[in-house]
């Protein structure tokens, strides 16, 4: 991923005034909305197959928490296809997978960004087996400590359409956002996907839409909590 690229895919902190940033951070408020009454200290982000845009969701929304002065911890739970190290130009050799095999402690391989209050841990080398890591106990223990020395943990997982590592890692968060191209994804397989999420017995938060209009060059999402909708 280029210098040009990795600017773009962080938007919130490259260009905060942005229409974009805008609705990240209108993103990040009704996430917390959501949380008035059921703490959303764990947050999953997915969408339904590859290249929607979750990462770079997650990242983005990452970033906008910590702008509001909270202490933020991104995990890249997408051992498969793992891309937070190239959105923040981070080593890879350590991360998740690492601590996961008590190569290194979470203190060890988490990494700071420049953004501040922001820190990631990345994804590491891929392993043989994702699906049983992210079902560990190993896994619960680490988001665990995770919770208890952040105040707010986002997760990027792969595509829950894709592989189960999504379902498995929605019943240990607080809350999923799902993240849905509306240029590629079907209304049905929107549905499923979000049938999917409550089978697993995981908080769906909202969805969020992209590129919904490609010319104005402005963001958008949908964004759904307790009967209420939003626009940004």
């Amino acid at each position: 991923m280029s210098r040009s690229t990795r600017s773009w895919s962080l938007i919130a902190q490259n260009n905060p005034k942005s229409p974009i940033s805008e609705s990240y951070r209108m993103l990040r408020t009704g996430v917390e909305y959501a949380g008035v009454d059921e703490p959303v200290d764990l947050l999953m982000v997915t969408s339904c197959r590859a290249g929607e845009g979750k990462s770079t969701t997650s990242a983005n929304v990452a970033v906008t928490f910590a702008q509001t002065g909270q202490k933020v911890l991104l995990i890249d739970a997408d051992m498969r296809k793992p891309s937070q190290h190239h959105i923040f130009g981070l080593s890879n050799r350590a991360g998740l997978t690492s601590v996961l095999q008590g190569r290194c402690s979470l203190a060890q391989g988490i990494q700071e960004t420049s953004v501040e209050g922001l820190d990631v841990l990345t994804a590491g080398q891929t392993p043989p087996n994702p699906s049983e890591m992210l079902g560990s106990k190993a896994m619960t223990s680490l988001l665990e400590l995770a919770k208890g020395s952040y105040d707010r943990v986002v997760i990027d997982t792969p595509p829950i359409m894709a592989v189960t590592d999504a379902q498995i890692v929605a019943g240990k968060c607080d809350g999923v956002l799902l993240v849905i191209d509306s240029g590629k994804v079907k209304s049905d397989i929107a549905r499923k996907a979000k049938a999917v999420l409550e089978q697993a017995g995981s908080r769906l938060l909202g969805v969020v839409l992209n590129n919904v209009d490609r010319s104005s060059g402005s963001g958008y999402y949908y964004y759904y909590y307790g009967g209420e909708e939003q626009q940004g």
